[in-house]
Parts: structure tokens; sequence; C-alpha cells
């Protein structure tokens, strides 16, 4: 169906064109240490399907297979050729030690030439819920078109999204996939199911000549290499791009048995590990466990007697090992030693040492040109590790350059006061500060970064954001943001203490903010007892207070460009604080607005600045708008619904307004709270905020003085109450 569907759609795509790096010779491959031997299979079970070897604990067919997860099927076509299939479609392409890798699922979504659309199919994974397999991080989500828009969400809010966009075939550069014609970005581990979904800003009306469908698919990382848009001329290539992603990028799995760590399933009665075999506790973060032969032992360790000795003697003939006679035994071997010889006998070892009679006219010789060795071994291990750390020392020196290093000093050096403000660290002292980046202080992921708790060397909390990419051409205008930002002291602001440029990618250092994102409040109920009407209206006067600040500093205006309730942070008052300016914009005083690509969140992200790219102060407000509704009532900026199109929070507010049904869709948990009067002036500002033109929006400013305003007036009237 999905490829009859796509077929169809090809008639109105001109080819984006991926060269994939030839897969067959991975997805082909067998596993290393499972499959060695004979013994990989219960006896009277089918050991291979077409080119693929099927090892225990999986099997073909009934009683093959550990139980019927691992159960896997072989079909035989009509000309003779197997495919080992999982479930009722999938293709099995190789099982490994640890992983597993099969068919691809692909979703796409075309236009005609008047913008509708014309046909689509979504990819919509959810059979890895209850077996023993997760998404692998090798995998990769990808989007490829010219304009088009695509996210991959899954279980615990889990949600990334990628754009792309261009304007004729010149924008795309081959093997390049940030932005143009291609975007790509990497899963967590541990990922159960996802489910993919596709939007266009202009329904690609404005480059259905060149592009008419965009594509969205989870794959394999190093089997993908975009290519661009080459010159087709005739139809034959239409049917390429599915083809070779069906065929060439498969999605990897990673597995592991049952859902306890090697701790509890010791002590289980279905342990499946068997003798000279060890346990190993899957890293996915879902639990489980794999098994593994023991040092000197190969074969399956899943099978009795599978794990079998190596023979060390007969795999290395002619006395390799030994100076004399090996002798093999269970899991190991040992040499032995001419008569009235002493020592292990191994020729990696101490050897077989002479008799003290006979080696004694050698030992000055012996003893001087053992010093002299070791001597030579110590300054050539001193020379190694004196070049090792110059040559660390020039790719930091490189790093610090290349980032803009000179350049911010120099900015500290004629700012008076800078030197305290803009800290530059060195990579040595946030290593330190991270215990080397370890996953126990990863605080959170993005698509831009990650997010990591560290504790400098004065005792302050810190939260140290690693970049992903950094963009060589806007090095200058970066360190010109973070000069800025670490001179803004509010009391809403994250605060930004400094930056290290001696990594590959730049990192910087925040200061800590311990009670979690405004989005966890809302909509996860963490927010339950505190997040009253007052407290709403707080959160929301603190946000538009710190906003005009920003659009209003003195030396060069500020847009943040990503407002989104998972940006603003609460300390342990629930105070709140603006924060990740990782896209934001300076502004110079002369200008009203910017040229950008766009890039945002989607559900807040403002329709007039992603028609048009120009980013103005105003589309900030449109952001907060939807924080306004959020806090109103209690609803996601992407409205889910089972039975319908997801809805935009924004349109739904305006909406119901409009049909005076407004109170029908407020959190309930405020409406006793604050009267109707306040709400309905509270809904209106949100109602203001997002408007589709940006001239009709307020301004941050007389945003911040009406919430003001509602804030006396709500406390005179809880006072009354009280009264």
């Amino acid at each position: 169906m999905i490829l009859l569907s796509y077929q169809i759609a090809c008639f109105y795509v001109c080819v984006l064109i991926l060269t994939l790096a030839t897969a067959q010779n991975t997805t082909n491959s067998t596993s290393t240490t499972i499959t060695k031997g004979a013994n990989v299979t219960k006896p009277g079970c089918t050991k291979q399907c077409g080119n693929v070897t099927v090892p225990y604990p999986f099997g073909i067919g009934s009683d093959c297979a550990l139980n019927v997860r691992f159960e896997l099927d072989c079909n035989t076509s009509d000309d003779g050729s197997q495919k080992l299939i999982l479930g009722r479609n999938i293709v099995v392409y190789d099982i490994s030690d640890a992983e597993f890798r099969i068919s691809n699922s692909f979703g796409w979504r075309c236009y005609n030439s008047r913008g509708a659309v014309l046909t689509e199919s979504l990819a919509w994974t959810r059979f890895l819920k209850t077996t023993p397999y997760s998404f692998s991080a090798l995998n990769s989500f990808t989007v490829v078109g010219c304009d088009d828009y695509a996210s991959i969400t899954g279980p615990n809010n889990f949600e990334y999204g990628c754009n792309v966009s261009c304007t004729s075939t010149r924008d795309v550069i081959e093997g390049e996939c940030i932005g143009k014609g291609c975007c790509q970005t990497q899963i967590p581990k541990g990922l159960k199911y996802y489910n993919t979904t596709m939007s266009s800003t202009e329904n690609h009306t404005d480059v259905w000549s060149f592009n008419s469908c965009g594509y969205a698919f989870l794959g394999e990382a190093d089997h993908f290499h975009f290519r661009g848009l080459p010159d087709i001329a005739d139809d034959r290539n239409v049917d390429y791009l599915y083809e070779r992603i069906m065929a060439s990028v498969p999605i990897v799995l990673d597995w592991a048995i049952g859902n306890h760590t090697c701790t509890h399933a010791l002590k289980s009665e279905d342990y499946a590990c068997s003798e000279n075999s060890h346990c190993i506790d899957s890293d996915t973060g879902l639990g489980g466990y794999r098994c593994s032969c023991n040092p000197g032992y190969q074969g399956n360790p899943y099978l009795n007697q599978g794990c079998q000795d190596v023979d060390e003697c007969a795999d290395h003939p002619n006395n390799s090992l030994c100076e004399n006679i090996c002798i093999n035994t269970p899991g190991s071997f040992n040499c032995s030693c001419p008569h009235g010889y002493t020592g292990d006998g191994r020729k990696d070892g101490r050897g077989c040492i002479a008799p003290y009679h006979d080696q004694f006219p050698w030992i000055k010789v012996s003893a001087g040109t053992g010093v002299g060795l070791v001597t030579l071994v110590v300054l050539i291990t001193l020379l190694y590790f004196c070049i090792k750390k110059r040559k660390l020392i020039q790719v930091r020196e490189k790093f610090f350059q290349q980032n803009g290093g000179l350049l911010l000093k120099h900015r500290i050096s004629t700012k008076e006061g800078g030197v305290d403000a803009a800290r530059i660290f060195t990579a040595e002292e946030l290593k330190k500060a991270t215990n080397n980046y370890a996953n126990d202080k990863i605080l959170g992921r993005g698509g831009n970064g990650i997010v990591y708790r560290g504790v400098l060397r004065d005792t302050r909390i810190v939260a140290i954001k690693k970049s992903r990419i950094v963009d060589e051409s806007q090095i200058e205008q970066f360190i010109n943001e973070v000069f800025i930002l670490t001179q803004i002291n509010h009391r809403n602001v994250v605060k930004l203490f400094g930056c290290c440029l001696e990594d590959e990618v730049p990192l910087l250092v925040y200061e800590y903010v311990s009670e979690g994102n405004l989005y966890e409040h809302i909509h996860n109920q963490r927010g339950a007892g505190w997040l009253t009407w007052q407290n709403r209206l707080r959160i929301a006067a603190e946000i538009a207070t710190t906003l005009a600040y920003l659009h209003s500093f003195a030396s060069m205006p500020i847009i943040h460009r990503d407002i989104k309730s998972a940006n603003i942070l609460l300390d342990s008052a629930y105070t709140a604080k603006v924060a990740d300016f990782g896209v934001s914009k300076l502004i110079p005083l002369n200008q009203t607005h910017v040229a950008t690509l766009v890039l945002g969140t989607s559900g807040y992200l403002d329709p007039e600045y992603s028609r048009t790219s120009k980013l103005t102060e105003k589309s900030d407000v449109y952001s907060f708008g939807v924080v306004l509704a959020e806090l109103l009532t209690g609803l996601k900026p992407i409205i889910r619904a089972r039975d319908e199109d997801n809805k935009n929070l924004a349109d739904f507010l305006v909406l119901s307004m409009n049909k005076n049904s407004l109170f029908d869709i407020i959190d309930g948990s405020i409406l006793w709270e604050g009267s109707h009067e306040q709400i309905q002036k509270m809904a209106e500002l949100a109602k203001n905020c997002l408007q589709p033109h940006g001239e009709d929006r307020p301004t941050m400013k007389e945003i911040a003085i009406e919430l003001e305003g509602l804030r006396k007036v709500t406390g005179i009237s809880s006072s009354s109450q009280h009264e």
C-alpha cells in the first residue's frame, strides 16, 4: 500500500536524489561472537535464512527460539530467494550480539501546483512496545524537501523536529544535512515506539516547479548520504528515493532478554546464560540483559554447552605461544620449560630462564642491557606523553581561535568591568566539573545540544550546555551574543557566567535552576499544588517584564526567538527565569527586523515569521501569547485528538473566544480562584498577542503593564474574600 501511494506521488516529484552508502555489505554481514562455530541454533532448527544467520535465542519457527518474542519466519519467494521476517512483513537483514537490523518505515507528503495535498503516508511504528527490542541511538531522524517540517514523537513527551527549506536546486549542498533540502537529528537510546507528523509552510507552491514532496524517515545514520538535486532527463529515477531508502538504510534495533538486570536475572529460574558465560546489563535504560562467553571460550552463550573452550595451542601452531611445549587448559593454556629451566615458558611472559651457572657470564651484559632498555622505554614514554600533551595544547589553541577566543578576549579587554562578567573557562575545568561529561550528569537533551550539571571549583552548581554543531560563519555574532548576554543582570533571566572555546564546539556555562521548566509543571501535574491563579498571573508578568527588558536592552535589543514554556525555568521559590538563548538574535538599533532562517518550535512559531523569514520583536510576542494560552487552559501548544486532526492551541483559543465559549476550555483548577472578568481580560490579552499580523500585536512593555495591573486587582479581590 505504501509503495503504491508513493508511485502515484512520484509523478509530482522533481526528484530529491540521495546517494546512500553501500549498505548491502553491512546489512548482509553476520554477527561476531554468537555465530562463531557450528553450534549456533538449537538441535534440529534451521540455522540460516537466505544469507542471514539466525543464532539462538532467536529461532525460525516454534520451539527454536527462547520464547515467542524471539520467533522469526523464513519466507521463500517464487524465484527461490529467502527473506527473514519479523512479525507480519518486517524484513530482518542482520542479527548481532546486541543489535538487530530491519527494513525501513518511510513517510512522505506530496502537493500539486495549487498547494493541495495530493497524497501522503506517515511512518507510525508501535510494534516494539511489547517486544525485547528498542530503537538504537545509531539511528537518525531525517527530513528531505524544500518546504517541509516534520517531527518525531514518542513516550515521555519525547519530541524532535526538523525544518527544511530551499528556493532552488543551487541552495542544496551535497553531503550537508543541516536545513537546506535536508535535516537530520539523532534519537536517544531506549525509544520503544515513535510517530511522525509532517507539515508545510507554503504547501510547496513556491517550490513546486522543482520539488513537490517532503519525506521523513528513521534509519541508520552511517548508511545515509545526502547528494542534492541533480537534473533528471526522464522519469526513470522517480522511484529512486523510496527504493534506496527501503533497500539500503535499515533501522537498527537494540535487543535484550527480559526487563531485569543481571543481579535479578541470576536469581531467576529462567536465567538464559549457559555454562562458561557471563551476564551483561543492557545499556538502553529499559532493563534486560545479554550473555557473552567467558574469556578463552567461544560459541553461543545461550545454548547448553554453547561456549566451548578455545584450544589456543591448536590455533597457534609451531609453538608461537610457548618457548617449549604448549598445554591447553579450560579457558586458557600453560607452557612448559625444559628440565632445569624456570619461568612461565610464555613468549609474551617471563619465558624459560636458564640455570644460574649457565647465565652467570652474561649477567653483567644482561643487566646493562636491561637497564638500558628500561631507560629507553622510560624516555620514549616521557617523550610520547610530552608530544601528546603538546598536540592537545595545539588542538585546544586551534579550537579557541576557531571559535572566536581572540575576539572575545579583545571585547573583554576593551569593556570596563567585562573581565568579571564574561569568564572564559578552560576545557579541563569543565571536564572535571562534569566528571568527564558522565551520563548521570545530563540534565536534558535538545535539538541544539546536551545540558550537563556541573560543580565548579568554588562549589557553584552550574548548567553546562554542549552544542552539537557550530556555524563558523556566525562566530563573530556568537561571540557578540555571549558577551552581551553575560552583561544581562536581570533576576528573571538565567545568568550566563561565561563559555569555553577550547573544544570543537563552544560550551556555555549558565546558573543552575533547580525546579525544572514551566511546561512540566503545567502539563505533567508537577505544579498541581502551587500553580494557582495568582501564581499563574505572577509567572506571566515575570516573563513579560523580562522580554520587555530584552527588547529594550540598552546596547542592542535581543529577540529570544524560541519563547515556550519549556524554556521558562523555575527556581526553588518558583520564580520564572527565561532560558535557552541558543537561537536568539541581536537586532541593531537602526533596524526593525532581520532576515533569518526560520527556527523555532511547532505550536509557538509566529506564522508571519514563517511566511516572510523576517524576525521582529513581535515574533516573541506571538510565542508569549501561546504561553499565556497554556497558563489559562492547561492544554499543550499542539492538541492531539484521536478522531480528528491535531489542533493548534493558538487557533483553538481564538476560535473559542469568537464563539463565546472561552470558559469551556479554561483550566478547571483556576475557575473558582480568579473572577471571570480577570480571566476574560487575560484571555483577550493572549488573543491580541496571537494576531496574525505583527503590527496588530501589542509590545511586550504594554503587555507587562497590563499584567501587572491584573495582578494588583487580583490581589485586592483575594484580600476582600479573606476578610
